[in-house]
């Protein structure tokens, strides 16, 4: 797809470095084994990489982990990785024995065996099982991804024989979205061949497969337009059993409509609910919707604001196809935001961020409106929902902080008490350790929250080495979390970790994500170098000693800090990073996400990208830091090329850099933990180097 022109007279320059967003290119891929051997025998010559590296593995491959899972029918599901198991096991275990120190585990899918079987380097990327009410789960399609990537095979499987079904559903590979409707039929969106893919490269037409029929001859039942992000089916089960088969419509990122196709019907009906607004399930007759705008429903007294959670009943909409009275269920305040609904088999629980702060409530219905109870748990730390299902009485809860690691708890929704079912030992020595909050003052006033993670008896002269950390984008929230590797690898070396609640996060609901959108988004980066600059005004370190790490949407803001402060920092890790902001729309699912960043075709939009674009604002005379860029050959979502175009910019006006492209892996950069602990060894002692030279061994 050829690039956009600017809105100018004259032509826009060519990019001399193309040739690098040929994710298989054969010179592409010579360069990139280039830098990874000049970047690899650097870092791993470091003194401290080997240690990192083993601590970093023994942390990842520790038999000591929850093993967070599913239930079904009494069985806990889950999907485990180590040294042994370096793809991964599917297993399962009953409840009873789930409950004790040392569950006896039965093998469902041994991912190393079929991938040696099959000659395939499968990354297992989730099951869908159909579930219906007083029926055992037994159907299931199991998403296999080659190294990594987004897009998918799926292939049913037999939970009940533990076979994969001969002669069953299975898809081609693509990025894809299927839905059971019941044992012998899918609502499937996939690539149906030319032109059938949205510009993000995801599928816009869904279709009806009934069993033993051929795929190209499934039933279109519903579709979108090639300029959607995309369209995907679903199917919701009423308490009596009854099947809601649906799609739902993405006509941009944050934008999306809800289609009901109801039986023996020529057209979809649709759910009369805002475009910003997300369904979280049904629980006893209620239709419980987030809101990411206001709403005054039509023909209705009441209205609601951005972020509340509100309810209707579900049965009045399927009798009349109009919308029923809207109440309330909750509304934030302003330090507050719904993070999601959970329902269980008797119960619905709601996860709420309280000042960056997770918290657990029930909620439920009444005659005057919703009642909401606090769920008491174990301290003030991190709370979320691990596990609920509506075929499913157990309800499993998480809890953790900077200094406490998980803890698996069981919540009886008869009674309302709070079991520790599995809690973990200490992974790091967390003695001396103490965790702090505060706010730094932003370019337009707005006090932005962080958490700092330090030694107590810190000494207040700037010479710690500081890794600060941010996101700032799509709604997402960062919260407080244990992390074994960042403990062992850099606390445990004397190191402090900040963590940045920057605008465009989720943290404070919609209105925090929305204030950094498009032409905005400078404020993004402006929270960001508030942090970085209160940090030093408190002296808890110095640009010296100060690093900075994010990936995705983190790596954009990585690389606009490379440009906009390059004296505040002196390493900067770019994981996985969008950075051509004039061609991010024309890589893979690029396109999706100009309801973010703006679009380069549009005049307004692509002046405002050309300002902070880290590619184009690249500038040899400046004093940058030498960064180190991770990405991945096999993430089909964002385009190896912005870590490669970047890193040859670097090259060519002889600058130093650091650069590691797992072959592997997919967005994540990793496939299995083996390559994870790699990955995180590399950073660590690239970080290191940088901030604490004088620590290393010689």
């Amino acid at each position: 797809m050829p690039d956009t022109p600017l809105p100018k007279t004259e032509a826009a320059p060519v990019d001399p470095n193309l040739w690098l967003e040929e994710v298989e290119g054969e010179d592409a891929l010579a360069w990139v084994r280039e830098q990874n051997e000049r970047s690899l025998a650097e870092l791993q010559a470091d003194s401290r990489y080997a240690g990192f590296e083993a601590a970093a593995l023994d942390a990842v491959n520790s038999k000591e982990r929850i093993p967070y899972g599913a239930v079904r029918d009494g069985m806990v599901y889950n999907f485990w990785q180590d040294e042994v198991n370096v793809r991964g096991l599917w297993r399962r275990t009953s409840l009873e024995s789930y409950a004790t120190a040392d569950p006896e585990w039965e093998t469902v899918v041994d991912f190393d065996k079929l991938s040696s079987d099959e000659g395939k380097n499968w990354v297992y990327k989730g099951a869908n099982c159909l579930r219906r009410v007083g029926k055992p789960a037994q159907h299931c399609l199991v998403s296999l991804s080659d190294g990594g990537k987004d897009a998918v095979i799926n292939r049913e499987f037999n939970l009940a024989t533990k076979t994969f079904v001969e002669d069953g559903f299975i898809t081609p590979e693509a990025k894809q979205g299927v839905a059971w409707v019941d044992s012998d039929t899918l609502l499937i969106a996939s690539d149906w061949g030319e032109d059938t893919v949205t510009e993000s490269g995801y599928p816009f037409i869904v279709k009806r497969w009934n069993r033993g029929t051929p795929l190209e001859s499934a039933e279109e039942v519903i579709r979108g337009k090639r300029t959607d992000v995309g369209v995907w089916p679903f199917a919701m089960e009423l308490e009596d059993g009854r099947m809601l088969q649906g799609a739902v419509k993405s006509e941009t990122f944050f934008t999306h409509s809800y289609w009901w196709l109801p039986d023996g019907e020529a057209g979809p009906v649709r759910w009369p609910v805002p475009l910003k607004s997300s369904p979280n399930g049904i629980f006893r007759g209620q239709f419980l919707l987030s809101l990411e705008e206001d709403w005054a429903p039509e023909g209705q007294t009441e209205s609601f604001k951005s972020g509340d959670l509100v309810a209707f009943d579900v049965e009045a909409f399927l009798a009349t196809r109009t919308l029923p009275k809207v109440g309330l269920v909750f509304h934030p305040d302003a330090t507050q935001a719904v993070n999601g609904v959970a329902i269980a088999k008797g119960a619905a629980l709601l996860s709420i961020n309280d000042n960056v702060i997770g918290r657990v409530m029930r909620i439920e219905p009444g005659a005057d409106g919703w009642t909401l109870t606090p769920i008491d748990l174990p301290g003030s730390g991190q709370a979320g929902i691990a596990f609920s299902d509506d075929h499913e009485e157990a309800v499993f809860l998480n809890y953790e902080d900077f200094l406490t690691p998980d803890s698996l708890l069981s919540y009886d929704i008869k009674t309302g008490d709070v079991e520790t079912l599995k809690s973990l030992p200490g992974k790091f020595d967390a003695s001396g350790l103490k965790v702090e909050q505060y706010f730094a003052t932003s370019k337009d006033g707005t006090k932005v929250p962080y958490f700092v993670v330090h030694k107590a008896d810190m000494v207040l002269d700037g010479s710690t080495p500081t890794l600060l950390y941010g996101y700032g984008g799509f709604q997402v929230s960062m919260n407080p979390s244990y992390s074994p590797v960042t403990g062992r690898l850099w606390l445990e070396q004397g190191g402090a970790y900040v963590l940045a609640n920057i605008r465009g996060g989720g943290e404070f609901g919609p209105g925090w994500h929305q204030a950094g959108l498009k032409l905005n988004r400078q404020v993004v980066f402006d929270d960001f170098i508030a942090v970085g600059e209160d940090l030093v005004s408190r002296k808890l370190t110095s640009p010296e000693h100060l690093g900075i790490m994010g990936g995705s949407n983190g790596g954009l803001l990585m690389g606009v800090m490379l440009n906009q402060r390059p004296d505040l920092w002196n390493a900067v890790i770019v994981q996985v990073p969008l950075l051509d902001m004039m061609r991010y729309h024309l890589l893979l699912a690029g396109a999706s996400w100009v309801d973010e960043y703006g679009s380069p075709d549009v005049p307004e939009e692509r002046a405002f990208l050309d300002t902070i674009s880290p590619y184009q604002n690249f500038d040899a005379a400046k004093p940058y830091p030498t960064p180190f860029f991770v990405t991945s050959t096999k993430d089909d979502r964002v385009h190896p090329g912005h870590a490669r175009k970047m890193a040859k910019l670097f090259e060519d006006a002889g600058l130093p850099f650091l650069y590691y492209e797992n072959i592997d892996g997919g967005h994540s950069a990793a496939a299995n933990q083996t390559e994870r602990a790699k990955r995180t060894a590399l950073e660590f002692t690239y970080l290191s180097k940088r901030l604490s030279p004088e620590k290393a061994k010689k």
